[in-house]
């Protein structure tokens, strides 16, 4: 399923309805080059999970948890050597009854399973957005369409 956003306030529209979609454990896997609007997907994730909390990319820091109606942790993958660093931030622990979203989360994919979706922003002219889902097993049987 794709997408288009005219703008940042449309793509992050696209992650508010996300949220409601989500359930604890979930898995939220990012793509799209630097500046394609993965960490103003996440903000509207965060806002329809009821995060008050300005969002930020988590570049430097690699994990930042939020708390609301469901926590989030928001990490990202760009600055990971190798799946050794990614298990040493303990993602799977964070998680907890939360939600994982993980910017350049195509670096590593392979490591969070088969459960999980994959959003992927292609940035075009102006501040226009694709944004495609792959969902991968439970995320087959949701309504992913409400997204649009």
């Amino acid at each position: 399923m794709k997408i288009e956003c005219a703008d940042v306030a449309e793509t992050m529209a696209v992650g508010r309805r996300l949220a409601p979609l989500l359930r604890p454990g979930d898995v939220v896997l990012l793509a799209g080059r630097l500046g394609a609007g993965k960490t103003v997907f996440v903000s509207g994730i965060a806002e329809g999970l009821g995060i008050d909390a300005p969002i930020t990319s988590p570049s430097f820091v690699l994990v930042r948890t939020y708390q609301g109606f469901l926590g989030m942790t928001h990490a990202d993958a760009y600055r990971l050597g190798s799946f050794g660093e990614l298990w040493d931030l303990g993602l799977e622990e964070t998680v907890g009854d939360g939600v994982l979203v993980v910017e350049w989360g195509n670096v590593v994919d392979s490591a969070f399973g088969e459960d999980a979706l994959v959003v992927n922003i292609e940035v075009g002219s102006d501040d226009a957005r694709t944004i495609s889902f792959e969902a991968r097993g439970s995320w087959r049987a949701r309504a992913l369409e409400e997204l649009a």
